[in-house]
């Protein structure tokens, strides 16, 4: 089942429409309470993170299933160019990152790069011709493989993992880049 296409800005507030689809999917998925919760909440956290995009913001919301298997979509079209693409994949890994703290302001560099800001994102990235993805297991894994290190700037990334609301909900983050497309999606077993 897919559900309705929501458009979403950071311009003007929908999280209230996102909010409702949310809880339309819920009743007609027939989710138990705590799960229409969980659904709601990571809804909640994926539209907090696009009201603190400072450049402008147009997307679409959606919501996906397939049985017990759910997937948020946001998908929007930045002005990512190319220099600032490949600073995001050559990312300093030293976790010295003043700008975007916690998970969701990681991820919402992706939506937001600048090009004088350090993201500590070159863990968890794939990168080919045809775009980047980004996986939040993938990054808690090498987070970890850093902190057996004892690299610079590990214990801070994984200390802003563990306070992370989505790294808890969520099974799984994956962001896509396709050209100027990105797409965050957020995989959650429900009952």
């Amino acid at each position: 089942m897919k559900s309705d296409v929501i458009a979403v800005s950071n311009r003007a507030d929908k999280i209230e429409y996102v909010l409702n689809q949310t809880e339309k999917v819920a009743a007609f998925e027939e989710l138990s309470h705590k799960s229409a919760l969980y659904l709601r909440l990571l809804s909640e956290e994926m539209m907090s993170m696009v009201r603190s995009v400072t450049r402008d913001l147009d997307g679409e919301f959606w919501i996906e299933n397939k049985g017990q298997d759910y997937e948020l979509h946001l998908r929007v079209e930045t002005d990512v160019d190319f220099s600032v693409r490949e600073k995001l994949l050559s990312a300093s890994t030293s976790g010295k990152n003043e700008a975007n703290r916690g998970l969701m302001g990681k991820i919402r560099a992706f939506f937001e790069p600048t090009d004088d800001v350090p993201v500590f994102f070159a863990m968890g990235n794939e990168s080919s011709v045809a775009g980047t993805d980004w996986s939040m297991r993938a990054y808690e894994s090498e987070i970890q493989r850093y902190l057996q290190e004892k690299r610079e700037g590990a214990e801070a990334a994984w200390d802003e993992l563990e306070k992370s609301v989505i790294s808890h909900v969520a099974d799984e983050v994956k962001v896509s880049i396709r050209g100027p497309v990105v797409e965050m999606t957020v995989f959650k077993k429900l009952s």
